[in-house]
């Protein structure tokens, strides 16, 4: 029973004084399950760049991340960051960006692992490696820009393709020298990169591109026992898993409703997909009509197997406490039922 995408901090406020919990905690109030253990392995620029704030007033903060990545975001964190610049613009800056935050410092990257082993140890949680904001195309976008990368597809694709093998080499060495002190049970591959329209780049490219890192990605995660390698997307993912299927990956999540998504119509064409979330988020600001028809999703899709259920992203604060406890009491006597 997974918590599913957590609400935005003005839903998580809303619920607060709905429910009259001032300290509530969602994991305390239904006990879920423990879901993923991330690694805690430095997979990015390292050393990062100075976090910084660039500029500042009552409503709004510009500042680089560790990433190098320059946005301006509002103060109260209630919404997406508008993103203004990026570290990569030219094959110089990303030799020199690679040279200087990508080399292999093994030991600092990976500095934490003992000790997550140990807590690891005395949990049933699994253990993912790799997580948010890293991924093959999604670490690209995020040196170079949307509009840059989806350029440099064209202008630059020597360019892209070192970016993404470099980050594909860093990971699976790290993988490697993990899989030694702990049980690792998922290898996760953050991406974004599909909108309501499909995916930003077409098939073909993310078949050319992306895909040979997967194999190698796949291929390695098997050698290591280790079964599942996910994406996570939002958007319309159709052709994604449709090509990524094909190349190791086997389990995808979230399957946004709005962007056209039928959970069920995924599992028909693949069966053996796992499969998390594809519950409708906007049924928590309608009827409990709305909500009971999310929940007989749910309760087909448990079935089926292979499908862990959940809202299908942060829920925002037009979603009512009531409607929200009255899915999770719904879904806790799904899945008591199905075990």
């Amino acid at each position: 029973m997974w918590l599913g995408f957590a609400p935005w901090g003005d839903a998580l406020q809303r619920w607060r004084k709905e429910s009259g919990i001032a300290d509530l905690d969602l994991q305390r109030e239904f006990g879920f399950d423990p879901f993923f253990l991330v690694v805690p392995v430095e997979y990015g620029p390292f050393p990062g760049f100075p976090a910084t704030v660039l500029s500042a007033d009552d409503e709004f903060v510009v500042s680089t991340d560790s990433r190098g990545i320059t946005v301006r975001n509002r103060r109260d964190g209630a919404s997406m960051p508008e993103f203004l610049a990026h570290p990569v613009r030219t094959t110089a800056d990303w030799e020199r960006y690679k040279a200087e935050r990508l080399q292999p410092r093994f030991a600092e990257r990976l500095a934490r692992v003992d000790e997550f082993a140990q807590q690891a140890a005395v949990t049933d949680a699994p253990v993912q490696f790799g997580s948010f904001p890293w991924g093959v195309f999604g670490t690209a976008r995020d040196l170079l820009g949307v509009e840059g990368l989806l350029f440099a597809f064209y202008d630059a694709p020597d360019l892209v393709r070192d970016i993404m093998n470099t980050h594909v080499d860093l990971w699976l060495a790290l993988l490697e020298r993990v899989v030694r002190r702990v049980h690792v049970d998922h290898v996760h591959i953050w991406e974004d990169m599909s909108g309501r329209q499909g995916s930003l780049i077409s098939p073909a490219m993310v078949e050319s591109f992306m895909m040979p890192c997967y194999d190698r990605i796949a291929e390695r995660a098997r050698g290591l026992g280790v079964e599942f390698v996910s994406v996570d997307t939002d958007g319309d993912c159709s052709e994604l898993v449709a090509v990524m299927t094909g190349h190791g990956v086997n389990a995808f999540f979230p399957f946004e409703v709005q962007a056209g998504n039928d959970i069920l119509q995924y599992r028909k064409r693949y069966p053996g997909l796992a499969i998390l979330g594809g519950l409708d988020k906007r049924c928590l600001a309608g009827s409990r009509a709305d909500v009971d028809r999310e929940l007989a999703r749910a309760a087909e899709m448990i079935r089926y197997s292979r499908y862990i259920p959940g809202f299908d992203h942060l829920i925002p604060p037009d979603a009512a406490w009531a409607n929200y406890r009255y899915a999770v009491e719904g879904l806790q006597e799904i899945c008591g039922k199905a075990r």
